[in-house]
């Protein structure tokens, strides 16, 4: 709402790392909340991942292409039901794309882009995602992040552990943040929520639903 009389400029959170603010449009963001309840309903089932020490997520996460489970990648999900993952459709490859070549200004950058896997995490008004690296991929193409439904805080720090100094971004419906080179592995979670900001005009009344197109390096 206040975007409107306040417009939000794109920004160079960190070297690598850009957001642009409503890159997607009402209809894309409509599109991909409605992919996202049917990659929600199977093969594999959204749910709340368990991670090796016991701890259970409060995001829940369904992904396609690959499955990913802590801490590695694997066709199958072995961890949930044991079925292949849906397949990575061409269109989100070149959704990716043409991410990365806005967000770099850099067509070539953008042709050069081959996410294979998406993972896709919803979060209701209490949901949390603490400081974490995306290194489980054997590739150092950008990680391509895109918000549909409630606005969050998104915090983005630095390369060597979850300390300061980290930059708190807010991430509304319809941003894209994409993040590579000098920013891949870069320390970045969700603390804070703020539910009721969506627009009920993308099909997704309440939560937040995160897109993040990787390229694992796996053949």
């Amino acid at each position: 709402m206040s975007g409107a009389l306040f417009p939000r400029p794109r920004a160079v959170v960190a070297p690598g790392a850009v957001h642009v603010p409503g890159w997607l449009t009402p209809d894309r963001q409509r599109q991909l909340v409605v992919a996202c309840r049917e990659w929600a309903r199977g093969p594999v089932p959204i749910r709340h991942t368990v991670l090796p020490g016991g701890g259970v997520m409060s995001v829940q996460t369904v992904c396609v292409g690959w499955h990913w489970q802590p801490y590695r990648y694997t066709r199958t999900a072995d961890d949930v039901n044991g079925r292949p993952v849906a397949p990575f459709p061409d269109w989100l490859l070149d959704l990716g794309r043409a991410a990365v070549a806005d967000a770099y200004d850099d067509p070539a950058a953008g042709a050069r882009y081959s996410p294979d896997t998406a993972l896709i995490n919803f979060y209701d008004g209490d949901a949390r995602m603490g400081m974490h690296q995306d290194k489980d991929e054997h590739s150092g193409a950008p990680v391509v992040s895109l918000s549909v439904g409630d606005s969050c805080v998104f915090r983005f720090g630095n390369t060597a552990d979850r300390n300061r100094p980290y930059s708190d971004v807010e991430l509304a419906s319809g941003d894209l943040f994409v993040f590579g080179g000098p920013s891949r592995f870069a320390y970045h979670g969700v603390p804070k929520v703020l539910p009721g900001t969506g627009d009920p005009g993308t099909g997704l009344s309440v939560g937040r639903l995160n897109l993040t197109l990787r390229e694992t390096g796996l053949s």
